[in-house]
């Protein structure tokens, strides 16, 4: 049975778009106020702490915990590589050794005279945030990220899986009933995002992945279809950062759905742009949407906003 959905999703033909682009913690914004960028440009990094691991140094060695560190080879803050001998004990006159080796690379953090453990912290994880859309940054939070904005065409979904995406939008049927079968997704279509009609099975989505085809944003998914595709059911869960090889944005609800002739129109409509695309959606409080954003001016001006909502 199908499901339809009509929670007032908006569909607009011309309107500013506002993207903020923050890190997950303090770091470095590299672009500057004015700088137009792509959906690719990196506008702001940042490293997140390495992960810890803990030896039972002292153990090992057969030492006393509060004498671990005379038995140390390397100081707190020294730089380690993964097989590296950190900590030393002879024993019968030198004939016998117990060695400490580091599991990992990174660096010694911790020589506990207490739990007789060394804490090792492995190197640390860079982080990018990128634009997302093709814009110009009207706002630099230092430290933080920017604030990217541009004027375009703008399509809330119902519902998504999959993150931020980006690539030249290419319809693949002919009327907005039709559905999305995998005989229509082509090589040529790798790094695309697909527009679809009326509903897509999982062969269609396990195709547009062996392709490297980007996004696919259709009317309807079957619930039998996305537990195969994502290998669970999805519950309540927020959506957006399942490890799937492309985005999907379903526009209208589950099941056998006609896409609504606007959001067809308009997508159709600028085919050969560039869009960008993000599946991630949260039903609960702090609604968020999956969406499909096309950029048609990367110069925010002052837009008399068109769109309608959905249903």
């Amino acid at each position: 049975m199908a499901h339809a959905y009509t929670p007032g999703l908006r569909v607009a033909a011309r309107t500013r778009i506002t993207k903020t682009r923050r890190l997950p913690l303090k770091g470095q914004v590299v672009v500057q106020k004015g700088a137009v960028v792509s959906a690719e440009t990196v506008v702001a990094r940042t490293e997140l702490p390495g992960n810890v691991r803990a030896e039972k140094a002292a153990s090992i060695l057969g030492v006393h915990q509060q004498d671990l560190e005379t038995y140390m080879l390397k100081k707190v803050g020294d730089p380690v590589q993964k097989g590296e001998v950190i900590a030393m004990a002879k024993s019968f006159f030198g004939l016998f050794k117990s060695v400490v080796k580091s599991p990992v690379d990174g660096s010694l953090e911790v020589v506990s005279s207490v739990t007789g453990q060394v804490i090792l912290r492995e190197p640390p994880i860079p982080v990018e945030v990128n634009a997302y859309i093709d814009g110009t940054v009207t706002e630099v939070i230092p430290e933080e990220g920017v604030v990217v904005e541009a004027v375009g065409a703008f399509v809330q979904g119902i519902f998504g899986v999959g993150g931020e995406s980006a690539g030249v939008l290419e319809p693949v049927v002919q009327s907005p009933d039709q559905e999305l079968s995998p005989d229509l997704l082509k090589p040529e279509h790798k790094d695309r995002i697909v527009i679809g009609g009326s509903r897509v099975h999982r062969a269609a989505v396990d195709r547009a992945r062996e392709l490297g085809i980007r996004g696919i944003v259709v009317a309807g998914i079957d619930d039998a279809d996305l537990r195969e595709i994502l290998g669970y059911d999805l519950g309540v869960a927020i959506t957006g950062h399942e490890s799937l090889g492309l985005t999907v944005v379903v526009t209208e609800g589950f099941g056998r759905m006609t896409m609504a002739a606007r959001t067809f129109d308009l997508l159709t409509r600028f085919a050969g742009k560039k869009a960008s695309i993000n599946g991630a959606t949260q039903i609960r409080a702090g609604v968020m949407r999956p969406e499909v954003i096309v950029p048609t001016e990367t110069a925010p001006s002052a837009v008399e906003e068109k769109d309608r909502t959905a249903g």
